[in-house]
C-alpha cells in the first residue's frame, strides 16, 4: 500500500504520493455494427496524485490524459482530455473509460497520464493492438476482467448491452476477491456455426509449470446468435496466490476448436492456508479488527466461544483476562480468516449480527445472553427446527425442549436439547440433557426435572431409575420422544 504524503500550507492542503503517479490502463476491442472499436479503461490511484482542498472543504484532483493510435510513425487517431476526480474528504481512486472506432489493422497505442498539479508526476503506457472485425466467420472480442457488474438503470460510459460493467484494475484479484468475472462478445455465430456450440472457460496456473496447468474449468452451451453476449463468473476462493491465465474456447458439435482467447491475471490469497501463514501485527492493523477497541474485542471473543476448539479455550480466557489488545486482534482475525479467507470481515459481521440478537434474546442477568446455555447452543448449532416450552407443569420447573432435524456438526438426525429453570430466576434456563454427541448427556434428566415428586419415580431402584410414572400433565418424556 502506498503511503500518503501530507503537505500543509497556509492556503492549500495537498495530498500526493512519495512514489509517483500510478494508474492501471487496460485495453479491450469489440465490434459494433460493421466496425470495431477499442475501449481504454483508466484507473487512477488517488494516493499517487495531488488532491487540493477547495473552499467547500472537499478534495479534488485532475489528470491530463493523452491517447495516441499509431501505425509506424504515423498518428492515426489522437485524443487529449482532462479527467477529474469526484469531490471527497480524502484522496480517492477514480476511473474513466473511452471508446474509439478504428479500421482493421495493427496499431501501437500510447497513453500518457500526468498530474495537473505536478507536471513531472506522470506515467506513460504502451501496448500493441490488433483490430480484425470486418472479416467473415466467427469473431470474438477480447476478454475483459471485471471487478463488478449489475443491470444498468440508465445509460452511462460503463454501460454495454444494458449491463453496467466495471473493469478490473491491474488485472489483479486481491485477498478480498471471491469470484472472477469476465465479459466477452461473440459475433456472427449464426452464420459461422449455425448450430448450438460449446463455450469452455478455464483458469490455468502459470507458476512452477512448463506448460499452463488447468485448475478450474466450466462449460456453457450457447445458441448461435448474431451477437452472443457472455458474462460469466468463477469461484476463486480456493485459488492460491500466483499468476494465472483465463482461457475461453469456442468449439462446435464435433469438438473442433473454432476460436480461443486468453488473458493473464494475478491472484493474491494470503490467508488461504492460514495454518501455514504467520500473521503479524502489521497485517492485522490493516484489517477490520483494527477498528475494534478493547471492549468490542472482548465482546467479540466471548461471542465466538461456542465455535472455538477446546484446545483454544484457555488461550482465549488468558487474552480476555490480560486485556492484551494486539493479541486479541490477532486471535480474532486468525479465527475469522479461517472461516472465510477472502472476506473475513463479512464473515465476522454476519456472525456478530446473530450473536447480538442471541445476546438480547437470552440475556438472564448472568453474563451475556450468548454465554447462557441456550445462547451457547443456538450459536454452536443454529436455530432449532422446533421448540416446545412448558411453564405450567405443577411439579416441574419451566423447561424447554429444542429439536434439531439434523445437526451438521455431529451429523446426527433428530437431536434434542432439554433446558430447565430450577431457580425460577428470569431467563435462567440451564442445559439438563442432550442427545448430541459431546454435550451433557444425563440419563436421569426426567428424575431431575421432576425432583419435587420423588415418590412417583418409576420402579423400585431409585438410584438407577431414569423415568417418572405417567401422570396428568406430565409430558416431558413424550415430548422428547415424539417431538
Amino acid at each position: 500500500m502506498k503511503k500518503v504524503l501530507l503537505a500543509v500550507g497556509i492556503y492549500l492542503l495537498s495530498l500526493s504520493s512519495l512514489f509517483g503517479l500510478d494508474a492501471s490502463v487496460s485495453f479491450a476491442t469489440f465490434k459494433a455494427g460493421d466496425q470495431g472499436y477499442v475501449e481504454i479503461f483508466t484507473h487512477v490511484v488517488g494516493s499517487t496524485v495531488t488532491f487540493n482542498l477547495g473552499p467547500d472543504s472537499m478534495y479534488r484532483s485532475s489528470v491530463e490524459i493523452i491517447v495516441l493510435f499509431k501505425q509506424g510513425e504515423e498518428i492515426i487517431k489522437y485524443d487529449k482530455y482532462q479527467l477529474n476526480s469526484p469531490a471527497s474528504r480524502r484522496a480517492v481512486d477514480y476511473i474513466d473509460i473511452k471508446r474509439y472506432g478504428l479500421p482493421d489493422g495493427d496499431y501501437t497505442v500510447e497513453v500518457s497520464i500526468s498530474d495537473k498539479q505536478e507536471a513531472d508526476n506522470a506515467q506513460s503506457y504502451t501496448s500493441q493492438l490488433n483490430m480484425a472485425y470486418t472479416s467473415e466467420g466467427l469473431l470474438v472480442s477480447d476478454l475483459q476482467l471485471l471487478s463488478s457488474f449489475k443491470q444498468a438503470e440508465e445509460q452511462g460510459p460503463f454501460v454495454k448491452n444494458n449491463l453496467e460493467l466495471k473493469p478490473l484494475p491491474f488485472n489483479f484479484y486481491g485477498k478480498y476477491a471471491d469470484r472472477l468475472i469476465f465479459y466477452t462478445e461473440l459475433y456472427q455465430c449464426d452464420q459461422a456455426i449455425g448450430d448450438d456450440f460449446l463455450l469452455s472457460y478455464m483458469i490455468n496456473a502459470l507458476d512452477g509449470v512448463e506448460e499452463p496447468e488447468t485448475i478450474l474449468i466450466g462449460h456453457k452451451r450457447k445458441k448461435p446468435l448474431p451477437v452472443n453476449v457472455v458474462l460469466l463468473q468463477m469461484d476463486i476462493t480456493q485459488i492460491p496466490s500466483g499468476n494465472y491465465q483465463l482461457v475461453v474456447e469456442i468449439r462446435n458439435r464435433n469438438n473442433e476448436l473454432l476460436q480461443r482467447r486468453s488473458i493473464d491475471f494475478v491472484r493474491s490469497n494470503p490467508f488461504l492456508n492460514v495454518e501455514e501463514v504467520v500473521i503479524d501485527s502489521t497485517e492485522v492493523n490493516e484489517e477490520f479488527v483494527a477498528d475494534l477497541d478493547a471492549k468490542e474485542l472482548e465482546y467479540s471473543l466471548r461471542a465466538i466461544a461456542p465455535l472455538i476448539p477446546n484446545t483454544d479455550v484457555e488461550t482465549m480466557n488468558i487474552l480476555v483476562r490480560e486485556e492484551n489488545v494486539e493479541a486479541m486482534r490477532m486471535y480474532l482475525f486468525s479465527f475469522w480468516v479461517k472461516q472465510n479467507p477472502n472476506r473475513p470481515d463479512l464473515a465476522y459481521q454476519e456472525y456478530m449480527k446473530v450473536a447480538r440478537a442471541v445476546d438480547a434474546t437470552f440475556k438472564s442477568g448472568f453474563g451475556y445472553g450468548f454465554e447462557t446455555d441456550r445462547g451457547y447452543v443456538f450459536l454452536k448449532y443454529g436455530p432449532p427446527s422446533d421448540m416446545f416450552r412448558e411453564e405450567n407443569d405443577p411439579v416441574a420447573p419451566p423447561y424447554e425442549i429444542w429439536s434439531y432435524n439434523y445437526v451438521e456438526l455431529t451429523r446426527q438426525n433428530n437431536a434434542r436439547f432439554i433446558f430447565y429453570n430450577p431457580s425460577l430466576a428470569t431467563g435462567d434456563f440451564r442445559l439438563l440433557h442432550s442427545t448430541v454427541r459431546g454435550e451433557l448427556n444425563n440419563p436421569q434428566w426426567e428424575i431431575e426435572l421432576y425432583r419435587d415428586a420423588p415418590n412417583e419415580i418409576e420402579g423400585s431402584n431409585f438410584i438407577d431409575a431414569t423415568e417418572m410414572q405417567d401422570n396428568f400433565g406430565r409430558e416431558a418424556r413424550s415430548r422428547v420422544n415424539d417431538f
